[in-house]
C-alpha cells in the first residue's frame, strides 16, 4: 500500500527578501487602486439592462388601431398600426402577436404598407390622422426592408401626421405619401407627397393651403399613374375644432401628380365649403368610385365614369355622423355594390351605397364588437375575409362580417391616468381613451401571466382617473369625461354619480375632458374636484362645496364649446375649456392646496381655500396659457413642488419642466428641449430619496439620478411610447407607469435606483441592495382554463421566491500594465510564483451566503455575469436540505433543496472575489390569511424532523447500493478469472446482491421493467415518507393528529427497514465478506513451454 503524506515545508527568508516582498505587496496594492479608476462612474442605461419593466397589460381592453396591411401572397402575415402603440405584426394569421417598432421616435402609427412584390419592404407613415382631442403626433416616414425587424427614417419629419401610404406596384420605388398635417398648427409640410426613388428625396406634389392636409388617398389598381387625393382644411385648438374650408376637396390625378383636377359643383359636387372626405374605387369596376362628403348637407356621392362626373346617392344619417373623426369608405373586391361605411359603427350597403344597414352590432348582445372604427381590410381576392380596426383593438372574420374573432393580445391600451392600491397583491388603476377604467393586478400568485381575465372594467365611458378609497378599496371613485365622476364597488357594481354641482343653479360648471380629482392626505374622507372652480366634499363625494372663485382666465373667446366641430358639431366635451386640470393636496401641510387650469394659471391657498395666489407669472420661460398637466407636491419640503407644462396644442412641442422650492414665488427649469426628445406629460420623485426622479414624455420615460440635472431615456425592456402617469407604490418600491398607447407597466424594485441615486454605488466593485420583503404565499392555477396557448393575453408576472438585486463590477485590468508591474518587481520564479498564488482573486463566480441569526442556512453559488451593472439572482426561501434516498450515486454541484424557512429576517452576504456585501432580508408569511407563530413552528420542527430521517434514509440507501456495487464488482472479476474454480462464491455474490435489492426494495421500492405506467403493490418507506412530508408542510394551521398518524406511520416503516437492514450488515454481509476476503487471486496467468519444432 502507497501512503500519500501531505507535507507543509517551512522555508526561512532573508532580511532583504522579506523588504523586496513588502515592496511588492504596496505596489500590488498601488495598481490595484489603479485599476479601481476603470470602475464606471456614469449612469447609463447599460447599467440597468437587467431591470427591465414588466407589461401587465390589459390586453383584453386594446387600444385605437389606424392601419392595417397584410401580405396578399401569405395572409398569414399581418401589420397593424396604432394610434400610439407602434406597429404590430402577426406571422400566424392572428394567433401571436409581436410589436416590431419600439425603439423609433414616435409610436404614433397613421399608415402601414406592404410592398407586395417583395413583402419585405414596409412603409410605415407615423402620425395618427384621426385628429380627436387626445391625438399622437408622429416624426415622418419609415421604411423596413426586412419586414420589420429593422427601421430606417425617409424623412418627412416635418408632415407630423402621415394618414396614407400608397405603392405604386409596377415600380416599387415610387411612393405617395397622403400627409394629413397636424391640426394644432397651420404649416407648409403637408398635403400629397411623391418620390421615385425609393424615399432618398421626396416632392410635394398637391398641395392647398397650411390648413389643410391629405384626408384620403388612393390609385387605380388598373391604372398606378391615376390617383384620387381628397384635402381636408381643419384646424384644433384647445378650446375649439373647425372642419371645412376652401383648402378642402377632391382632387384627380391621371400622370402620376404631376398634374390634379378638382372636383367641384360642375362635375357633381356639393357647393360651398368642403370638409372631410373619404373616397374608395371598386377594385373590380374602377369607373365604379364612392366619395363620402362633409359638406353643408353630408352625403355620400358616387361616379361611375372614372370620376369625370359624380351623383348624390344618399344623405341620411346611416352614411356616417362624425367625419372628423372617422370618415373612410370601402368597397368589395368583387361586387362594385357592396360598400362599406366605416364609421361609429360599421354599416354595408349591397345595392351600390343607396342604402345601408349595420353589419356587426356593439351593444345589447353578447358578441358585440367595440364602435368607433377606423381601419378597414378586405383581402383583395376574398371579400368576406376582412380585418376591423377600431377604438378598442383589431377584430378578423372570413365569412364577411358574420361572425368575428377579436385579438386579445395586443396591449395597447391608452391610460390617462394611474393609481394603485395596497392590497395584496396590490392592484393598478386607471381610465383609458374610450375604453372605461379599469382595475388589475400588478402581480398575481398564480401560475403562469396576468391574463386578461384578471383585469375587470369598474366604470363605463372614457376613462380617466381612478381614486381607490384609501379606508377600504372595494370603494372608489372613477371618473368619465366632462366631470362626470361616480363612487364606484368593484365587487357588486353599485354605483352612483357624486359630480359635484354649484348651489347657485345659474352658475354653469365647465369641466375638462380630463377633469381634477384628488384625496386630501389627511382625511380620507375629504376629496377635492375641479371645474373651473375647486369644490371640496368631507363626506367621501356625497356633499360638495365651493372653496375657490373661478381660478381660469374665464376668456369667453375660448368658452364656445357648444359650436365646435365646423361643418359638422360635435361638442362633445372635448374642447371644454379654462378648466382645472391639477388639483395637488401637500403631504406635509394641511389646507395647502395646489391648482392649476388648462389656460396656464397655477394657484395655491395655504389656508384651505379662503384665499387664493396666482403664482403662473413666477414661471419664467413658460409660454403664457400652457397646458399644466400635473403638479406634484413634496413630501420632504414644506412649499416645494414639480410642474409639468406642455404646448403640444398650440404646435409647440417645447418639453417644460420646473420645480419651486417657495409655495411658486420662484421656479427652477429642470427639464428642456436638450434634456430629452418630445414633450413632457409627467413626472415623479421618489419618496424617499430626492435625487431620484421619472419623467413621462410623449416618446417614452426618462430618468434622472441628481435631482434632474442629467436626464436620461430609459430604453431597457421599454418601448418608445407616451407615458402619462407616473405612481411609486408605499409598501412595495415598484414603479407603475401607465402609458397612452402600450397599457400597464411596472418597474419591480427601484431601491437600486434610489441607491444608485445616493452617489456610492457605481464605483463598488460589489453592492448588494436592500431586498423586498418577500412574501411566503401559496400559489394557485390561473382561471379559465389551465393551458393558454398563443392567443391567449398573459401579463408578465412578477418571478416568485425572494428577488435579491445586487450591483457587480469587476474592474477591466490592464493586462499588459499588469505585466510589466509583474517583471519589474519580481525577484525569482519561487517568490512570483508563491505570490501569484496569494494575490490570485477568482472574480468567475459570485456565492450568496444566508444566515438565520450565525447559522448559515444556505449557500447559493453562480457565474459571475459576464456584464457589469444590475443584476438580480433568485432565493426560494428554502434551507440548505439533505440528498434524497437514490438508486444511483451522484455528486451535485449544487446545494440540496430543503425545509421551507419560517417568517423573520435573514442575513445575506454576498462574495466576489475579495469584495463582500451584506443585507437584511424579511420574510413573510401570506398576508392574505393569518397563522399562529406556534402553528408556523410545528410545521417548521416536524419538516426539520421528517429531514434528519430523510438524510439517515439517504445514508442507508447510498451504503446498500455501494455494498451493491461491490459485491457486483467481486462477481465480474471472479467470473472473468475463473467461473468454474469461485462456482460457490458467485453464487453467495448472487445472493447477496438480491439481498440487498431487497432491502433496497423496501425503501424505494421495486424496478418494474414492464412498459407502460407501472405501480408497486407495496407501500415503501419513502412513499410514507412523501405523504408524511407533503401533509407536514402543506397543511395550514396547527397540526392535527392527521399528521402526526402519518409520521409515526412512516417512523415504524423506517424503524423496521432500518433494523432489517442492520441485521443484514451484521450478519450477511459479514459473513460474504469474510468468505471473500480469503480469496487469493493470482495477478499471474498461467504460462505454457513450447517445443521449438
Amino acid at each position: 500500500m502507497l501512503l500519500l503524506v501531505n507535507v507543509n515545508i517551512f522555508v526561512s527568508c532573508s532580511h532583504s527578501n522579506q523588504i523586496q516582498t513588502q515592496m511588492k505587496k504596496l505596489l500590488t496594492i498601488l495598481f490595484i487602486s489603479a485599476t479601481s479608476l476603470l470602475f464606471s462612474q456614469e449612469f447609463s442605461m447599460d447599467v440597468v439592462k437587467n431591470m427591465k419593466p414588466r407589461n401587465i397589460g390589459p390586453g383584453g381592453m386594446s387600444g385605437r388601431v389606424t392601419a392595417i396591411d397584410v401580405v396578399q401572397s401569405n395572409p398569414e402575415i399581418m401589420y397593424v398600426g396604432t394610434a400610439s402603440g407602434g406597429i404590430w405584426k402577426s406571422t400566424s394569421g392572428g394567433i401571436k402577436w409581436e410589436p416590431i417598432f419600439e425603439k423609433e421616435l414616435t409610436a404614433s402609427i397613421g399608415a402601414v404598407a406592404i410592398q407586395q412584390s417583395n413583402p419585405s419592404v414596409i412603409w410605415a407613415g407615423t402620425g395618427e390622422g384621426n385628429p380627436r382631442n387626445s391625438l399622437n403626433g408622429g416624426f415622418g416616414i419609415y421604411k423596413s426592408l426586412d419586414a420589420g425587424k429593422t427601421w430606417k427614417a425617409m424623412g418627412l419629419e416635418k408632415t407630423r401626421h402621415i394618414h396614407r401610404v400608397v405603392i405604386d406596384p409596377t415600380n416599387p420605388n415610387i411612393v405617395y405619401v397622403g400627409a394629413i398635417g397636424s391640426p394644432w398648427g397651420e404649416h407648409q409640410e403637408r398635403g400629397v407627397y411623391k418620390t421615385i426613388d425609393g424615399g432618398k428625396t421626396w416632392k410635394q406634389i398637391l398641395f392647398t393651403n397650411t390648413k389643410s392636409g391629405a384626408a384620403d388617398l388612393i390609385m387605380d389598381p388598373k391604372n398606378p399613374n391615376k390617383l384620387i387625393a381628397t384635402m381636408w382644411e381643419h384646424k384644433r385648438d384647445p378650446w375649439f375644432f373647425k372642419s371645412g374650408g376652401t383648402g378642402s376637396g377632391l382632387y384627380i390625378t391621371h400622370d402620376g401628380g404631376e398634374n390634379w383636377k378638382q372636383i367641384t359643383e360642375k362635375e357633381g359636387f356639393p357647393k360651398g365649403e368642403l370638409g372631410r372626405i373619404g373616397v374608395a374605387i371598386a377594385p373590380n369596376n374602377t369607373d365604379v368610385i364612392y366619395a363620402l362628403v362633409e359638406a353643408k348637407k353630408n352625403a355620400l356621392y358616387k361616379s361611375e365614369d372614372g370620376g369625370f362626373k359624380w351623383e348624390k346617392i344618399n344623405e341620411k344619417e346611416d352614411i356616417g355622423n362624425r367625419p372628423f373623426y372617422y370618415s373612410e369608405i370601402y368597397v368589395d373586391p368583387q361586387n362594385e355594390n357592396r360598400v362599406y361605411s366605416v364609421f361609429t359603427y360599421i354599416n354595408v350597403s349591397e345595392d351600390g351605397g343607396k342604402n345601408f344597414k349595420q353589419l356587426m352590432p356593439a351593444y345589447g348582445v353578447d358578441n358585440g364588437v367595440h364602435p368607433d372604427h377606423h381601419a378597414w381590410w378586405i383581402h383583395p381576392k376574398n371579400g368576406k375575409f376582412m380585418i376591423d380596426g377600431n377604438d378598442g383593438g383589431l377584430n378578423i372574420t372570413h365569412d364577411g362580417g358574420k361572425s368575428w374573432r377579436f385579438i386579445g393580445n395586443i396591449p395597447v391600451a391608452q391610460f390617462y391616468h394611474i393609481n394603485v392600491d395596497n392590497e395584496f397583491p396590490y392592484n393598478v388603476y386607471g381610465g383609458m381613451q374610450d375604453n372605461g377604467s379599469w382595475r388589475g393586478p400588478a402581480y398575481v400568485w398564480k401560475a403562469q401571466g396576468i391574463r386578461n381575465s384578471y383585469w375587470q372594467e369598474i366604470s363605463f365611458g372614457d376613462g380617466f382617473d381612478v381614486v381607490p378609497d384609501k379606508d377600504d378599496s372595494r370603494y372608489g371613485w372613477t371618473m368619465s369625461q366632462q366631470g362626470s365622476v361616480s363612487r364606484y364597488d368593484h365587487i357588486t357594481g353599485n354605483n352612483y354619480g357624486v359630480q359635484p354641482t354649484h348651489p347657485d343653479a345659474s352658475v354653469e360648471l365647465r369641466f375638462n375632458w380630463n377633469s381634477a380629482i384628488n384625496i386630501d392626505p389627511f382625511d380620507n374622507a375629504t376629496l377635492y374636484f375641479g371645474s373651473q372652480f375647486v369644490h371640496k366634499s368631507t363626506d367621501k363625494g356625497l356633499t360638495w362645496s365651493v372653496i375657490s372663485p373661478d381660478l381660469s382666465t374665464n376668456n369667453p373667446e375660448k368658452l364656445k364649446q357648444s359650436e365646435s366641430g365646423g361643418l359638422t358639431l360635435d361638442a362633445t366635451g372635448a374642447e371644454n375649456h379654462c378648466t382645472i386640470l391639477v388639483l395637488e393636496p401637500t403631504p406635509l401641510e394641511k389646507n395647502v392646496l395646489w391648482a392649476a387650469t388648462d389656460d396656464g394659471q397655477v394657484h395655491i391657498t395655504k389656508n384651505g381655500g379662503e384665499t387664493w395666489t396666482n403664482v403662473a407669472k413666477n414661471i419664467k420661460g413658460l409660454p403664457e396659457n400652457s397646458w399644466i398637466t400635473q403638479i406634484k407636491a413634496s413630501n420632504k419640503n414644506k412649499g416645494e413642488a414639480l410642474l409639468i407644462a406642455n404646448d403640444y396644442r398650440r404646435f409647440n412641442y417645447t418639453p417644460y419642466a420646473y420645480r419651486t422650492k417657495n409655495y411658486g414665488k420662484t421656479w427652477e427649469r429642470i427639464v428642456d428641449e436638450n434634456d430629452v426628445a418630445s414633450y413632457a406629460l409627467c413626472i415623479i420623485e421618489d419618496p424617499e430619496n430626492a435625487n431620484l426622479l421619472f419623467l413621462g414624455t410623449d416618446d417614452g420615460l426618462y430618468i434622472s439620478i441628481n435631482a434632474g440635472e442629467k436626464w436620461t431615456k430609459w430604453t431597457e425592456g421599454f418601448p418608445t411610447v407616451p407615458v402619462k402617469d407616473l405612481v411609486i407604490h408605499p409598501r412595495e418600491n415598484d414603479l407603475i407607469i401607465g402609458t397612452f398607447g402600450r397599457a400597464a407597466w411596472v418597474l419591480d424594485d427601484i431601491r437600486p435606483l434610489r441607491a444608485i441615486a445616493n452617489g456610492n454605488v457605481l464605483t463598488k466593485k460589489l453592492q448588494l441592495f436592500t431586498p423586498p420583503t418577500v412574501y411566503d404565499a401559496a400559489s394557485q392555477q390561473p382561471t379559465g382554463s389551465r393551458f393558454g396557448a398563443d392567443a391567449m393575453y398573459q401579463g408578465e408576472n412578477r418571478k416568485g421566491g425572494a428577488i435579491i438585486s445586487y450591483y457587480m463590477n469587476v474592474p477591466k485590468v490592464d493586462e499588459k500594465e499588469k505585466k510589466e508591474s509583474e517583471e519589474k518587481n519580481q525577484d525569482d520564479e519561487d517568490e512570483k510564483d508563491a505570490d501569484k498564488e496569494k494575490n490570485n482573486v477568482k472574480n468567475d463566480s459570485i456565492k450568496l451566503e444566508i444566515f438565520d441569526g450565525e447559522r448559515l442556512i444556505r449557500t447559493l453559488k453562480f457565474k459571475t455575469p459576464k456584464e457589469s451593472g444590475i443584476h438580480k439572482t433568485t432565493w426560494y426561501l428554502r434551507e440548505k436540505g439533505v440528498d434524497r434516498a437514490s438508486r444511483t450515486i451522484r455528486k451535485s454541484k449544487n446545494e440540496p433543496r430543503g425545509v421551507a424557512v419560517k417568517p423573520g429576517t435573514y442575513h445575506l452576504k454576498m462574495t466576489l472575489g475579495d469584495a463582500i456585501s451584506e443585507q437584511d432580508i424579511k420574510v413573510a408569511f401570506d398576508p392574505r390569511l393569518q397563522i399562529s407563530e406556534e402553528a408556523i413552528n410545528q410545521k417548521y420542527n416536524a419538516s426539520k424532523e421528517l429531514e434528519g430521517y430523510q438524510e439517515k434514509m439517504a445514508a442507508i440507501v447510498k451504503q446498500l447500493v455501494e455494498s451493491k456495487n461491490t459485491a457486483e464488482a467481486i462477481k465480474n472479476q471472479l467470473t472473468k478469472d475463473d467461473k468454474t474454480k469461485y462456482k460457490e462464491e458467485l453464487k453467495s455474490s448472487t445472493e447477496i446482491i438480491k439481498k440487498i435489492d431487497n432491502l433496497i426494495d423496501v425503501f424505494l421500492g421495486k424496478i418494474d421493467k414492464r412498459q407502460g405506467i407501472t405501480r408497486n403493490k407495496e407501500v415503501t418507506v419513502n412513499e410514507r415518507f412523501g405523504t408524511a412530508s407533503w401533509y407536514v408542510s402543506s397543511r395550514f394551521g396547527a397540526q392535527t393528529a392527521t399528521e402526526t398518524q402519518l409520521v409515526n406511520q412512516f417512523k415504524e416503516a423506517f424503524s423496521k427497514a432500518v433494523s432489517d437492514t442492520n441485521s443484514f450488515f451484521n450478519s450477511d454481509w459479514l459473513t460474504y465478506k469474510s468468505s471473500v476476503e480469503k480469496i487469493q487471486i493470482s495477478q499471474f496467468k498461467e504460462t505454457k513451454i513450447y517445443q521449438t519444432n
